[in-house]
């Protein structure tokens, strides 16, 4: 933060070249540029302070609440519904988590803002006491923030340093939040990853789309799926046998159940998502597909799939999305079959060191 944002593109860009030279990537195509500010689609805060004067935000090195309701890199619709949301811990009596004596009930915010405005708000708590408050006080928060359409309570009873538990209550008649991007909508549940930058998501699905039509295979695996954004985008227009056949792994049972919704809706006859480990997936197929997307976590895809990739000369293409271009580098090297033919970096992060960077590889 502080550095000219051209600057901060051209370092990114810099960087991503230099990791992937020894791969001699045949095409670099323009970096594609964020907003500076305002860009996050998802704001994950820790709830400090009192009952009657709680912050919204992160919490010092000595566990006391540092209000970031102003943070610039929120939404703008993050920013208007944080005040409303403070006033309504006071209104429900939503004791804040007290790290250091363990004791109170809201730890985390998690609030997530579509494209169209509409939000999904969870409080993770401790336990269920605060519940029954919430319950009776929503209408009212419903009204002062009819732009919530989600609303769910998230249980993290234990006292340790993660984000949310695995219950989850919906407490809204609505129980996903539609995310269009494009053409394609995607249906988010509350436990789902969803890219964090909206319009650097929509551009990396766009370009995923064009540099596959140019292939047309007939058949595809999207690994790593989540809610199935690439999956959902490379599938076609839903009519009867166009677009490849396409099968979405994910381990997250509520990303899956996202994609097979947004699927069913979009009437999609080629593509179905499974969950699933991916490298297991695809040890276990007796037979691989022309294509294969990975968008993995920052480890990478990892030796044991790279290796899988790099035996397997039926698969003639690999879409490879990162957001660590390291473990990238290091999975190539491990697929040396490969080249990469195209790439490009996308400003997920703004403000930050860390960007997505998309690579096209061809079997040689």
């Amino acid at each position: 933060m502080g550095q000219p944002y051209p600057d901060q593109l051209a370092a990114k860009q810099a960087h991503a070249e230099q990791l992937l030279a020894p791969f001699g990537v045949g095409a670099w195509h323009p970096p594609v540029a964020s907003g500076e500010r305002d860009y996050r689609n998802k704001a994950k805060m820790v709830v400090g302070g009192t009952v009657d004067a709680p912050t919204i935000g992160i919490l010092d090195a000595d566990g006391h609440g540092v209000d970031l309701q102003a943070c610039g890199i929120c939404s703008p619709g993050h920013r208007a519904a944080f005040p409303v949301l403070a006033r309504f811990i006071t209104l429900a009596r939503i004791a804040p988590y007290d790290l250091a004596a363990r004791r109170g009930e809201l730890k985390h915010l998690i609030v997530t803002e579509s494209p169209d405005g509409e939000l999904m708000v969870r409080f993770v708590l401790r336990s269920t006491e605060p519940v029954a408050r919430i319950r009776k006080h929503l209408p009212a928060l419903l009204a002062e923030l009819p732009q919530a359409r989600v609303v769910t309570v998230n249980l993290l009873p234990e006292h340790k340093a993660v984000l949310e538990g695995e219950s989850e209550l919906v407490l809204t008649e609505q129980q996903t939040l539609p995310m269009r991007l494009n053409d394609v909508t995607m249906h988010l549940r509350p436990q789902s990853f969803f890219q964090t930058n909206t319009a650097i998501a929509a551009a990396l699905y766009a370009e995923a789309r064009d540099w596959i039509r140019e292939l047309a295979p007939d058949s595809a695996w999207d690994l790593y799926s989540g809610v199935g954004g690439f999956a959902l985008h490379l599938a076609g227009d839903g009519a009867e046998g166009a677009g490849p056949e396409i099968t979405g792994i994910e381990t997250s049972v509520e990303a899956v159940a996202s994609a097979e919704l947004s699927r069913t809706d979009a009437a999609l006859s080629r593509l179905r998502f499974a969950a699933g480990d991916a490298t297991e997936f695809a040890l276990a197929a007796p037979s691989a597909p022309d294509l294969v997307v990975v968008n993995p976590p920052r480890r990478g895809i990892g030796a044991e799939l790279a290796g899988w990739l790099e035996q397997r000369t039926g698969v003639s293409h690999v879409l490879y999305s990162s957001c660590n271009a390291a473990s990238l580098a290091k999975d190539l090297r491990a697929m040396p079959s490969y080249r990469p033919v195209r790439a490009r970096v996308f400003d997920m992060f703004p403000q930050t060191s860390h960007f997505e960077v998309m690579v096209l590889l061809e079997r040689r």
